[in-house]
């Protein structure tokens, strides 16, 4: 049985509610969703069960991604959807949490049963979305394509153009240029920031990266390209490992030409499972949520996890790991790339000012930083009693609960 998600971030809230002296009311307000929509997509012969949940917008506007997955269900898309709000809350962007999904297997669907599901979930649920409501953008399984499908099918409801519906779209459509690996990118300039406050060595280190589609396979990509080593990756299917370093842009290739990394000659082939207890410096995860457990956290031998995927450590592995003075940087920092580009796509949409490619990525570096800084200031102010999950937390929450009571949703 699937572990479910949203009982452990109960957890964490009600332990932030004693650090940060929080009301019965607060936490309510922060761990209920504002609007649970779902159905089922007729699609040919088969009933795809769909889901499109925006949890706050005090901050602005819902935004979140879709993802196309046979395990997508109710509790995933809830969690997912309450940690872009607490990720966009710490990015100190305008925009809520939300998150929409379907439970289906995209890589056994044609490109036609892609688009038809797709257009689907936007007739499905176009009247809960908006550039001012709730944006959606890619996730896991899904692309610029599905959300070029997504938004012509949006224009079609309702007659007109509105580009800011939806990001990472192709750049033909509106979209940004940073938008393919904003993800990526964003988790580098935290690995880079993170090994510059540590004082690590980087020739000394190994890395070891569980995921390799979009994020995952562009952030080995720029590792690879600065210089580091790169020791084992993995997809779906298993992983390779080579002690003495990948050769990643040979790795790419064969990926692409085979269909995954296990294909790779030079190395030894090895599980997802085996592959996160790697004697390794860095271990990176970039693949799905419940990675890490009770069961496998004593086994984990990295100094050093970022998240690039949401939700990949579970509640009491978190405390497996700080107990064994293990570093985690959060998904709702390490990941924020991605809906940072989102921003700015959505910000170039609204406006029709498209600014310069160079100046975006300026842009975003100063915001990953920024971010990265206000996690350890208030880290350091608690003299390390809290992990840095915890931190970026209280962070983010004390901007939405501002928000809320300046509403007057917290004033009686």
């Amino acid at each position: 049985m699937k572990e479910k998600i949203f009982t452990d971030i109960v957890k964490r809230l009600n332990e932030i509610k004693k650090i940060a002296n929080l009301s019965d009311k607060e936490i309510e307000l922060l761990s209920k969703p504002k609007k649970v929509s779902y159905t089922t997509l007729q699609i040919d012969n088969q009933k795809l069960p769909a889901w499109r949940i925006l949890f706050n917008d005090a901050l602005g506007p819902g935004k979140g991604g879709i993802r196309f997955h046979p395990g997508v269900c109710k509790d995933e898309v809830l969690s997912l959807a309450f940690w872009m709000m607490i990720k966009d809350a710490l990015a100190e962007i305008p925009y809520g949490g939300a998150k929409g999904g379907v439970k289906f297997d995209p890589q056994k669907a044609s490109l036609k049963k892609l688009e038809k599901v797709s257009r689907k979930f936007i007739d499905a649920f176009y009247v809960v979305l908006g550039e001012n409501k709730d944006i959606p953008a890619p996730d896991v399984y899904t692309n610029s394509q599905v959300m070029a499908w997504m938004l012509d099918e949006y224009e079609k409801k309702v007659g007109h153009h509105e580009p800011a519906i939806i990001t990472g779209k192709p750049v033909e459509l509106q979209g940004c240029v940073l938008r393919d690996d904003a993800t990526a990118r964003g988790g580098f300039i935290i690995i880079k920031e993170m090994i510059k406050n540590l004082k690590l060595n980087k020739k000394n280190l190994k890395i070891a990266i569980q995921g390799f589609g979009n994020a995952g396979s562009n952030l080995t990509q720029m590792l690879w390209q600065d210089g580091f080593k790169i020791v084992a990756t993995s997809d779906s299917q298993g992983g390779i490992y080579y002690q003495k370093g990948l050769n990643i842009p040979k790795l790419s290739k064969v990926k692409n030409q085979s269909g995954s990394v296990i294909n790779f000659t030079t190395g030894q082939v090895i599980s997802n499972q085996k592959l996160l207890e790697l004697p390794v410096n860095i271990l990176i995860l970039a693949a799905l949520e419940n990675q890490i457990t009770k069961e496998n956290a004593n086994n984990i031998r990295a100094k050093y996890i970022v998240e690039i995927a949401n939700g990949p450590i579970s509640y009491q592995a978190d405390k497996v790991l700080f107990a064994k003075n293990i570093n985690i940087i959060p998904d709702v920092l390490a990941n924020a790339g991605g809906v940072i580009v989102s921003y700015f796509e959505w910000a170039q949409n609204k406006t029709g000012n498209v600014l310069d490619k160079k100046y975006l990525e300026k842009l975003l570096q100063q915001k990953m930083i920024a971010s990265w800084r206000k996690v350890i200031t208030i880290h350091k102010e608690y003299k390390n009693r809290i992990d840095l999950r915890t931190a970026a937390y209280l962070i983010a929450i004390k901007r939405i609960l501002a928000a809320e009571k300046l509403r007057g949703h917290l004033n009686n």
